[in-house]
């Protein structure tokens, strides 16, 4: 027999044992009920045993014949199933130990082995043998989220049933949402070659004509859509209030809404749409002026005003979402206080100042904050109408033509950066403004 045969005797004789393992808890769920420790300590051995196997597997080579498992992936299951299997082991040692001191024991040894893991993936690429990018930081932020998680629940049998919805949910949100946030921000440290360049990308950010023209349209962007739309989708909602035809008249400024953004562009890239003077025009915009005795206008090459017609297009798409939260909020206005400002004698303006803004107050701040973001990330408007030439690119349109056209990932990433920054503050205040009202309610 050699030293293969019995590696793979060994491998199968764990596998049976975890496999019996596994049939005890289940019958000790459906047996009895009572046995929650032994449950829990069977549970923490079937776990242990199927990490040591895949790292075991992975490490001898013995998964090479599955089609996924590549040079990279074989190396993080290594990277990080040896820490993860000895916090495992130790967490059975101390099994043994009370309760006071187990449950912060093992929430340190997770930790540890956490640190272990980034650790380990720094010496494995500093020995010169693939690059790691941010996966390490990733698993071992999703280890510890689910260490503090384990801990908060074995505080009493009530809170350890949601472990069983939440640790899926955070293995998804790590693979989908930390590990693409870390490595955007690892990438946006490196120039086209992947190498490390400190903050040369965001010099360029901020020193170089076409970025900084970039950086000033956002702003005109995230000043002018969300507070147009936001005006006039208020004032809307106060002029069609209770009037006869109300649902007709906020179907029409709704229907904007159901039109994805790259639709919109085209609709409005033919309203926008120029021929020369000699010609009949085909937009509807340059046929006005061409009515009205003015001469045919390129308004998507015009600047700065293209990045005014494109943000028409964004107000136009949001004053239907504007109106209707705003609208739902001004009829859950008491209408006591309309009423008591009535008797008062207060004029129409003050009464919808005084009473109905202060009323509808958190709706506006949900509006407006919304817009902001939408506004932040828009792209598909952009770069449907004029591909972000003509100075009229933005932040996220910026962010793919450096990523995906101009063959430089890490200025895109830093831009992905920028980007997340500007849309922090919003979301905060938003978070924070909402906590308030739930305080007075």
């Amino acid at each position: 027999m050699t030293s293969m045969d019995l590696i793979g005797k060994v491998l199968q004789a764990v596998v049976a044992v975890g496999v019996f393992a596994g049939v005890l808890v289940v019958l000790l769920l459906f047996l009895d009920r009572e046995a929650k420790g032994l449950r829990g300590l069977i549970g923490r051995i079937v776990a242990a045993a199927v990490v040591l196997v895949l790292t075991l597997t992975s490490q001898l080579g013995l998964l090479d014949e599955v089609g996924w498992m590549t040079d990279a992936v074989r190396q993080a299951i290594v990277v990080i199933g040896w820490p993860l299997v000895a916090s495992l082991t130790i967490g059975l040692v101390l099994e043994a130990a009370p309760q006071r001191i187990r449950r912060p024991a093992r929430l340190l040894v997770h930790l540890a082995a956490a640190v272990a893991i980034v650790v380990t993936g720094l010496i494995v690429e500093a020995d010169g043998d693939t690059t790691k990018g941010a996966w390490p930081w990733a698993a071992a932020l999703a280890l510890s989220i689910c260490a503090l998680l384990g801990y908060a629940s074995s505080r009493d049998d009530d809170s350890k049933p949601m472990l069983v919805f939440l640790v899926p949910a955070i293995l998804l949100l790590t693979i989908g949402l930390i590990y693409p946030a870390l490595r955007t921000a690892l990438l946006a440290f490196t120039n086209a070659a992947g190498e490390f360049n400190g903050v040369d990308n965001f010099v360029w950010m901020f020193t170089q004509q076409t970025a900084l023209v970039t950086l000033a349209n956002t702003i005109v962007w995230v000043i002018l859509a969300p507070l147009l739309s936001t005006v006039i989708g208020l004032a809307y909602a106060v002029f069609i209030d209770k009037s006869r035809g109300e649902k007709i008249f906020k179907m029409l400024v709704f229907m904007p809404m159901a039109i994805s953004f790259v639709g919109a562009g085209i609709i409005w890239k033919f309203m926008y749409a120029y021929r020369g003077p000699a010609q009949e025009q085909i937009g509807l915009i340059n046929q006005l002026i061409v009515g009205v005795g003015g001469e045919p206008q390129q308004i998507l090459q015009n600047t700065p005003w293209n990045t005014v017609a494109l943000i028409i297009v964004m107000i136009w798409i949001q004053t239907g979402f504007a109106m209707t939260v705003l609208s739902a909020a001004i009829k859950g206005v008491p209408t006591e206080q309309i009423e008591a400002a009535n008797l008062d004698g207060a004029s129409p303006w003050q009464r919808f100042t005084n009473v109905t803004v202060p009323g509808i107050r958190s709706s506006l701040v949900v509006v407006v904050t919304t817009i902001s973001i939408a506004t932040l990330k828009v792209f598909d408007i952009v770069r449907t109408m004029t591909g972000g030439n003509f100075d009229t690119s933005v932040v996220a349109n910026e962010m793919y033509t450096q990523a995906f056209r101009a063959g430089e990932p890490g200025r895109g990433a830093a831009l992905a950066l920028i980007l997340f920054v500007l849309v922090l503050p919003i979301v905060i205040y938003n978070v924070r403004v909402l906590n308030q009202q739930k305080e007075i309610r």
